[in-house]
């Protein structure tokens, strides 16, 4: 397995931050990389609910996502299991910081042949998540 590791200082309470990922409007929002738009069809915000939901590229394609909410500790933590191509685990830990929370953004693939194949995409992805997140927590 391959995690792809990232970080960010969001200067607000994890409580701020936790309602930006756990409120679907909020979390359509900013979810995905820069461009991307979302449509939920289901979101089932408790450990071992459903979101589903189409990811709107800039480009114009359309990429359905089932997932399901592994666990939930609100203000701390959420882990989004991704079942299907390319299957993924994502840990979003909240941590408060001396400026505000330290948001930790853990993705693991469990091929790591997949998570080779597509690093230059999620990388500067996940990144971009980050920076969203922030600009939808300060808004």
């Amino acid at each position: 397995m391959t995690t792809f590791n990232h970080s960010r200082d969001i200067p607000a309470t994890p409580a701020q931050v936790f309602a930006a990922i756990s409120t679907p409007e909020r979390l359509a929002r900013w979810w995905g990389p820069n461009g991307f738009t979302n449509t939920f069809s289901e979101f089932d915000f408790k450990t071992g609910g459903k979101w589903s939901l189409v990811m709107h590229g800039p480009d114009g394609a359309n990429y359905p996502n089932d997932n399901v909410f592994g666990e939930i500790i609100p203000n701390q933590k959420v882990v989004v299991e991704h079942p299907m191509q390319p299957v993924f685990r994502l840990t979003i830990e909240l941590a408060p910081s001396s400026t505000g929370t330290l948001v930790t953004w853990a993705q693991t693939f469990q091929s790591d042949d997949v998570a080779r194949q597509i690093e230059h995409i999620v990388v500067p992805a996940n990144d971009e998540n980050l920076q969203r997140l922030q600009a939808e927590v300060l808004r």
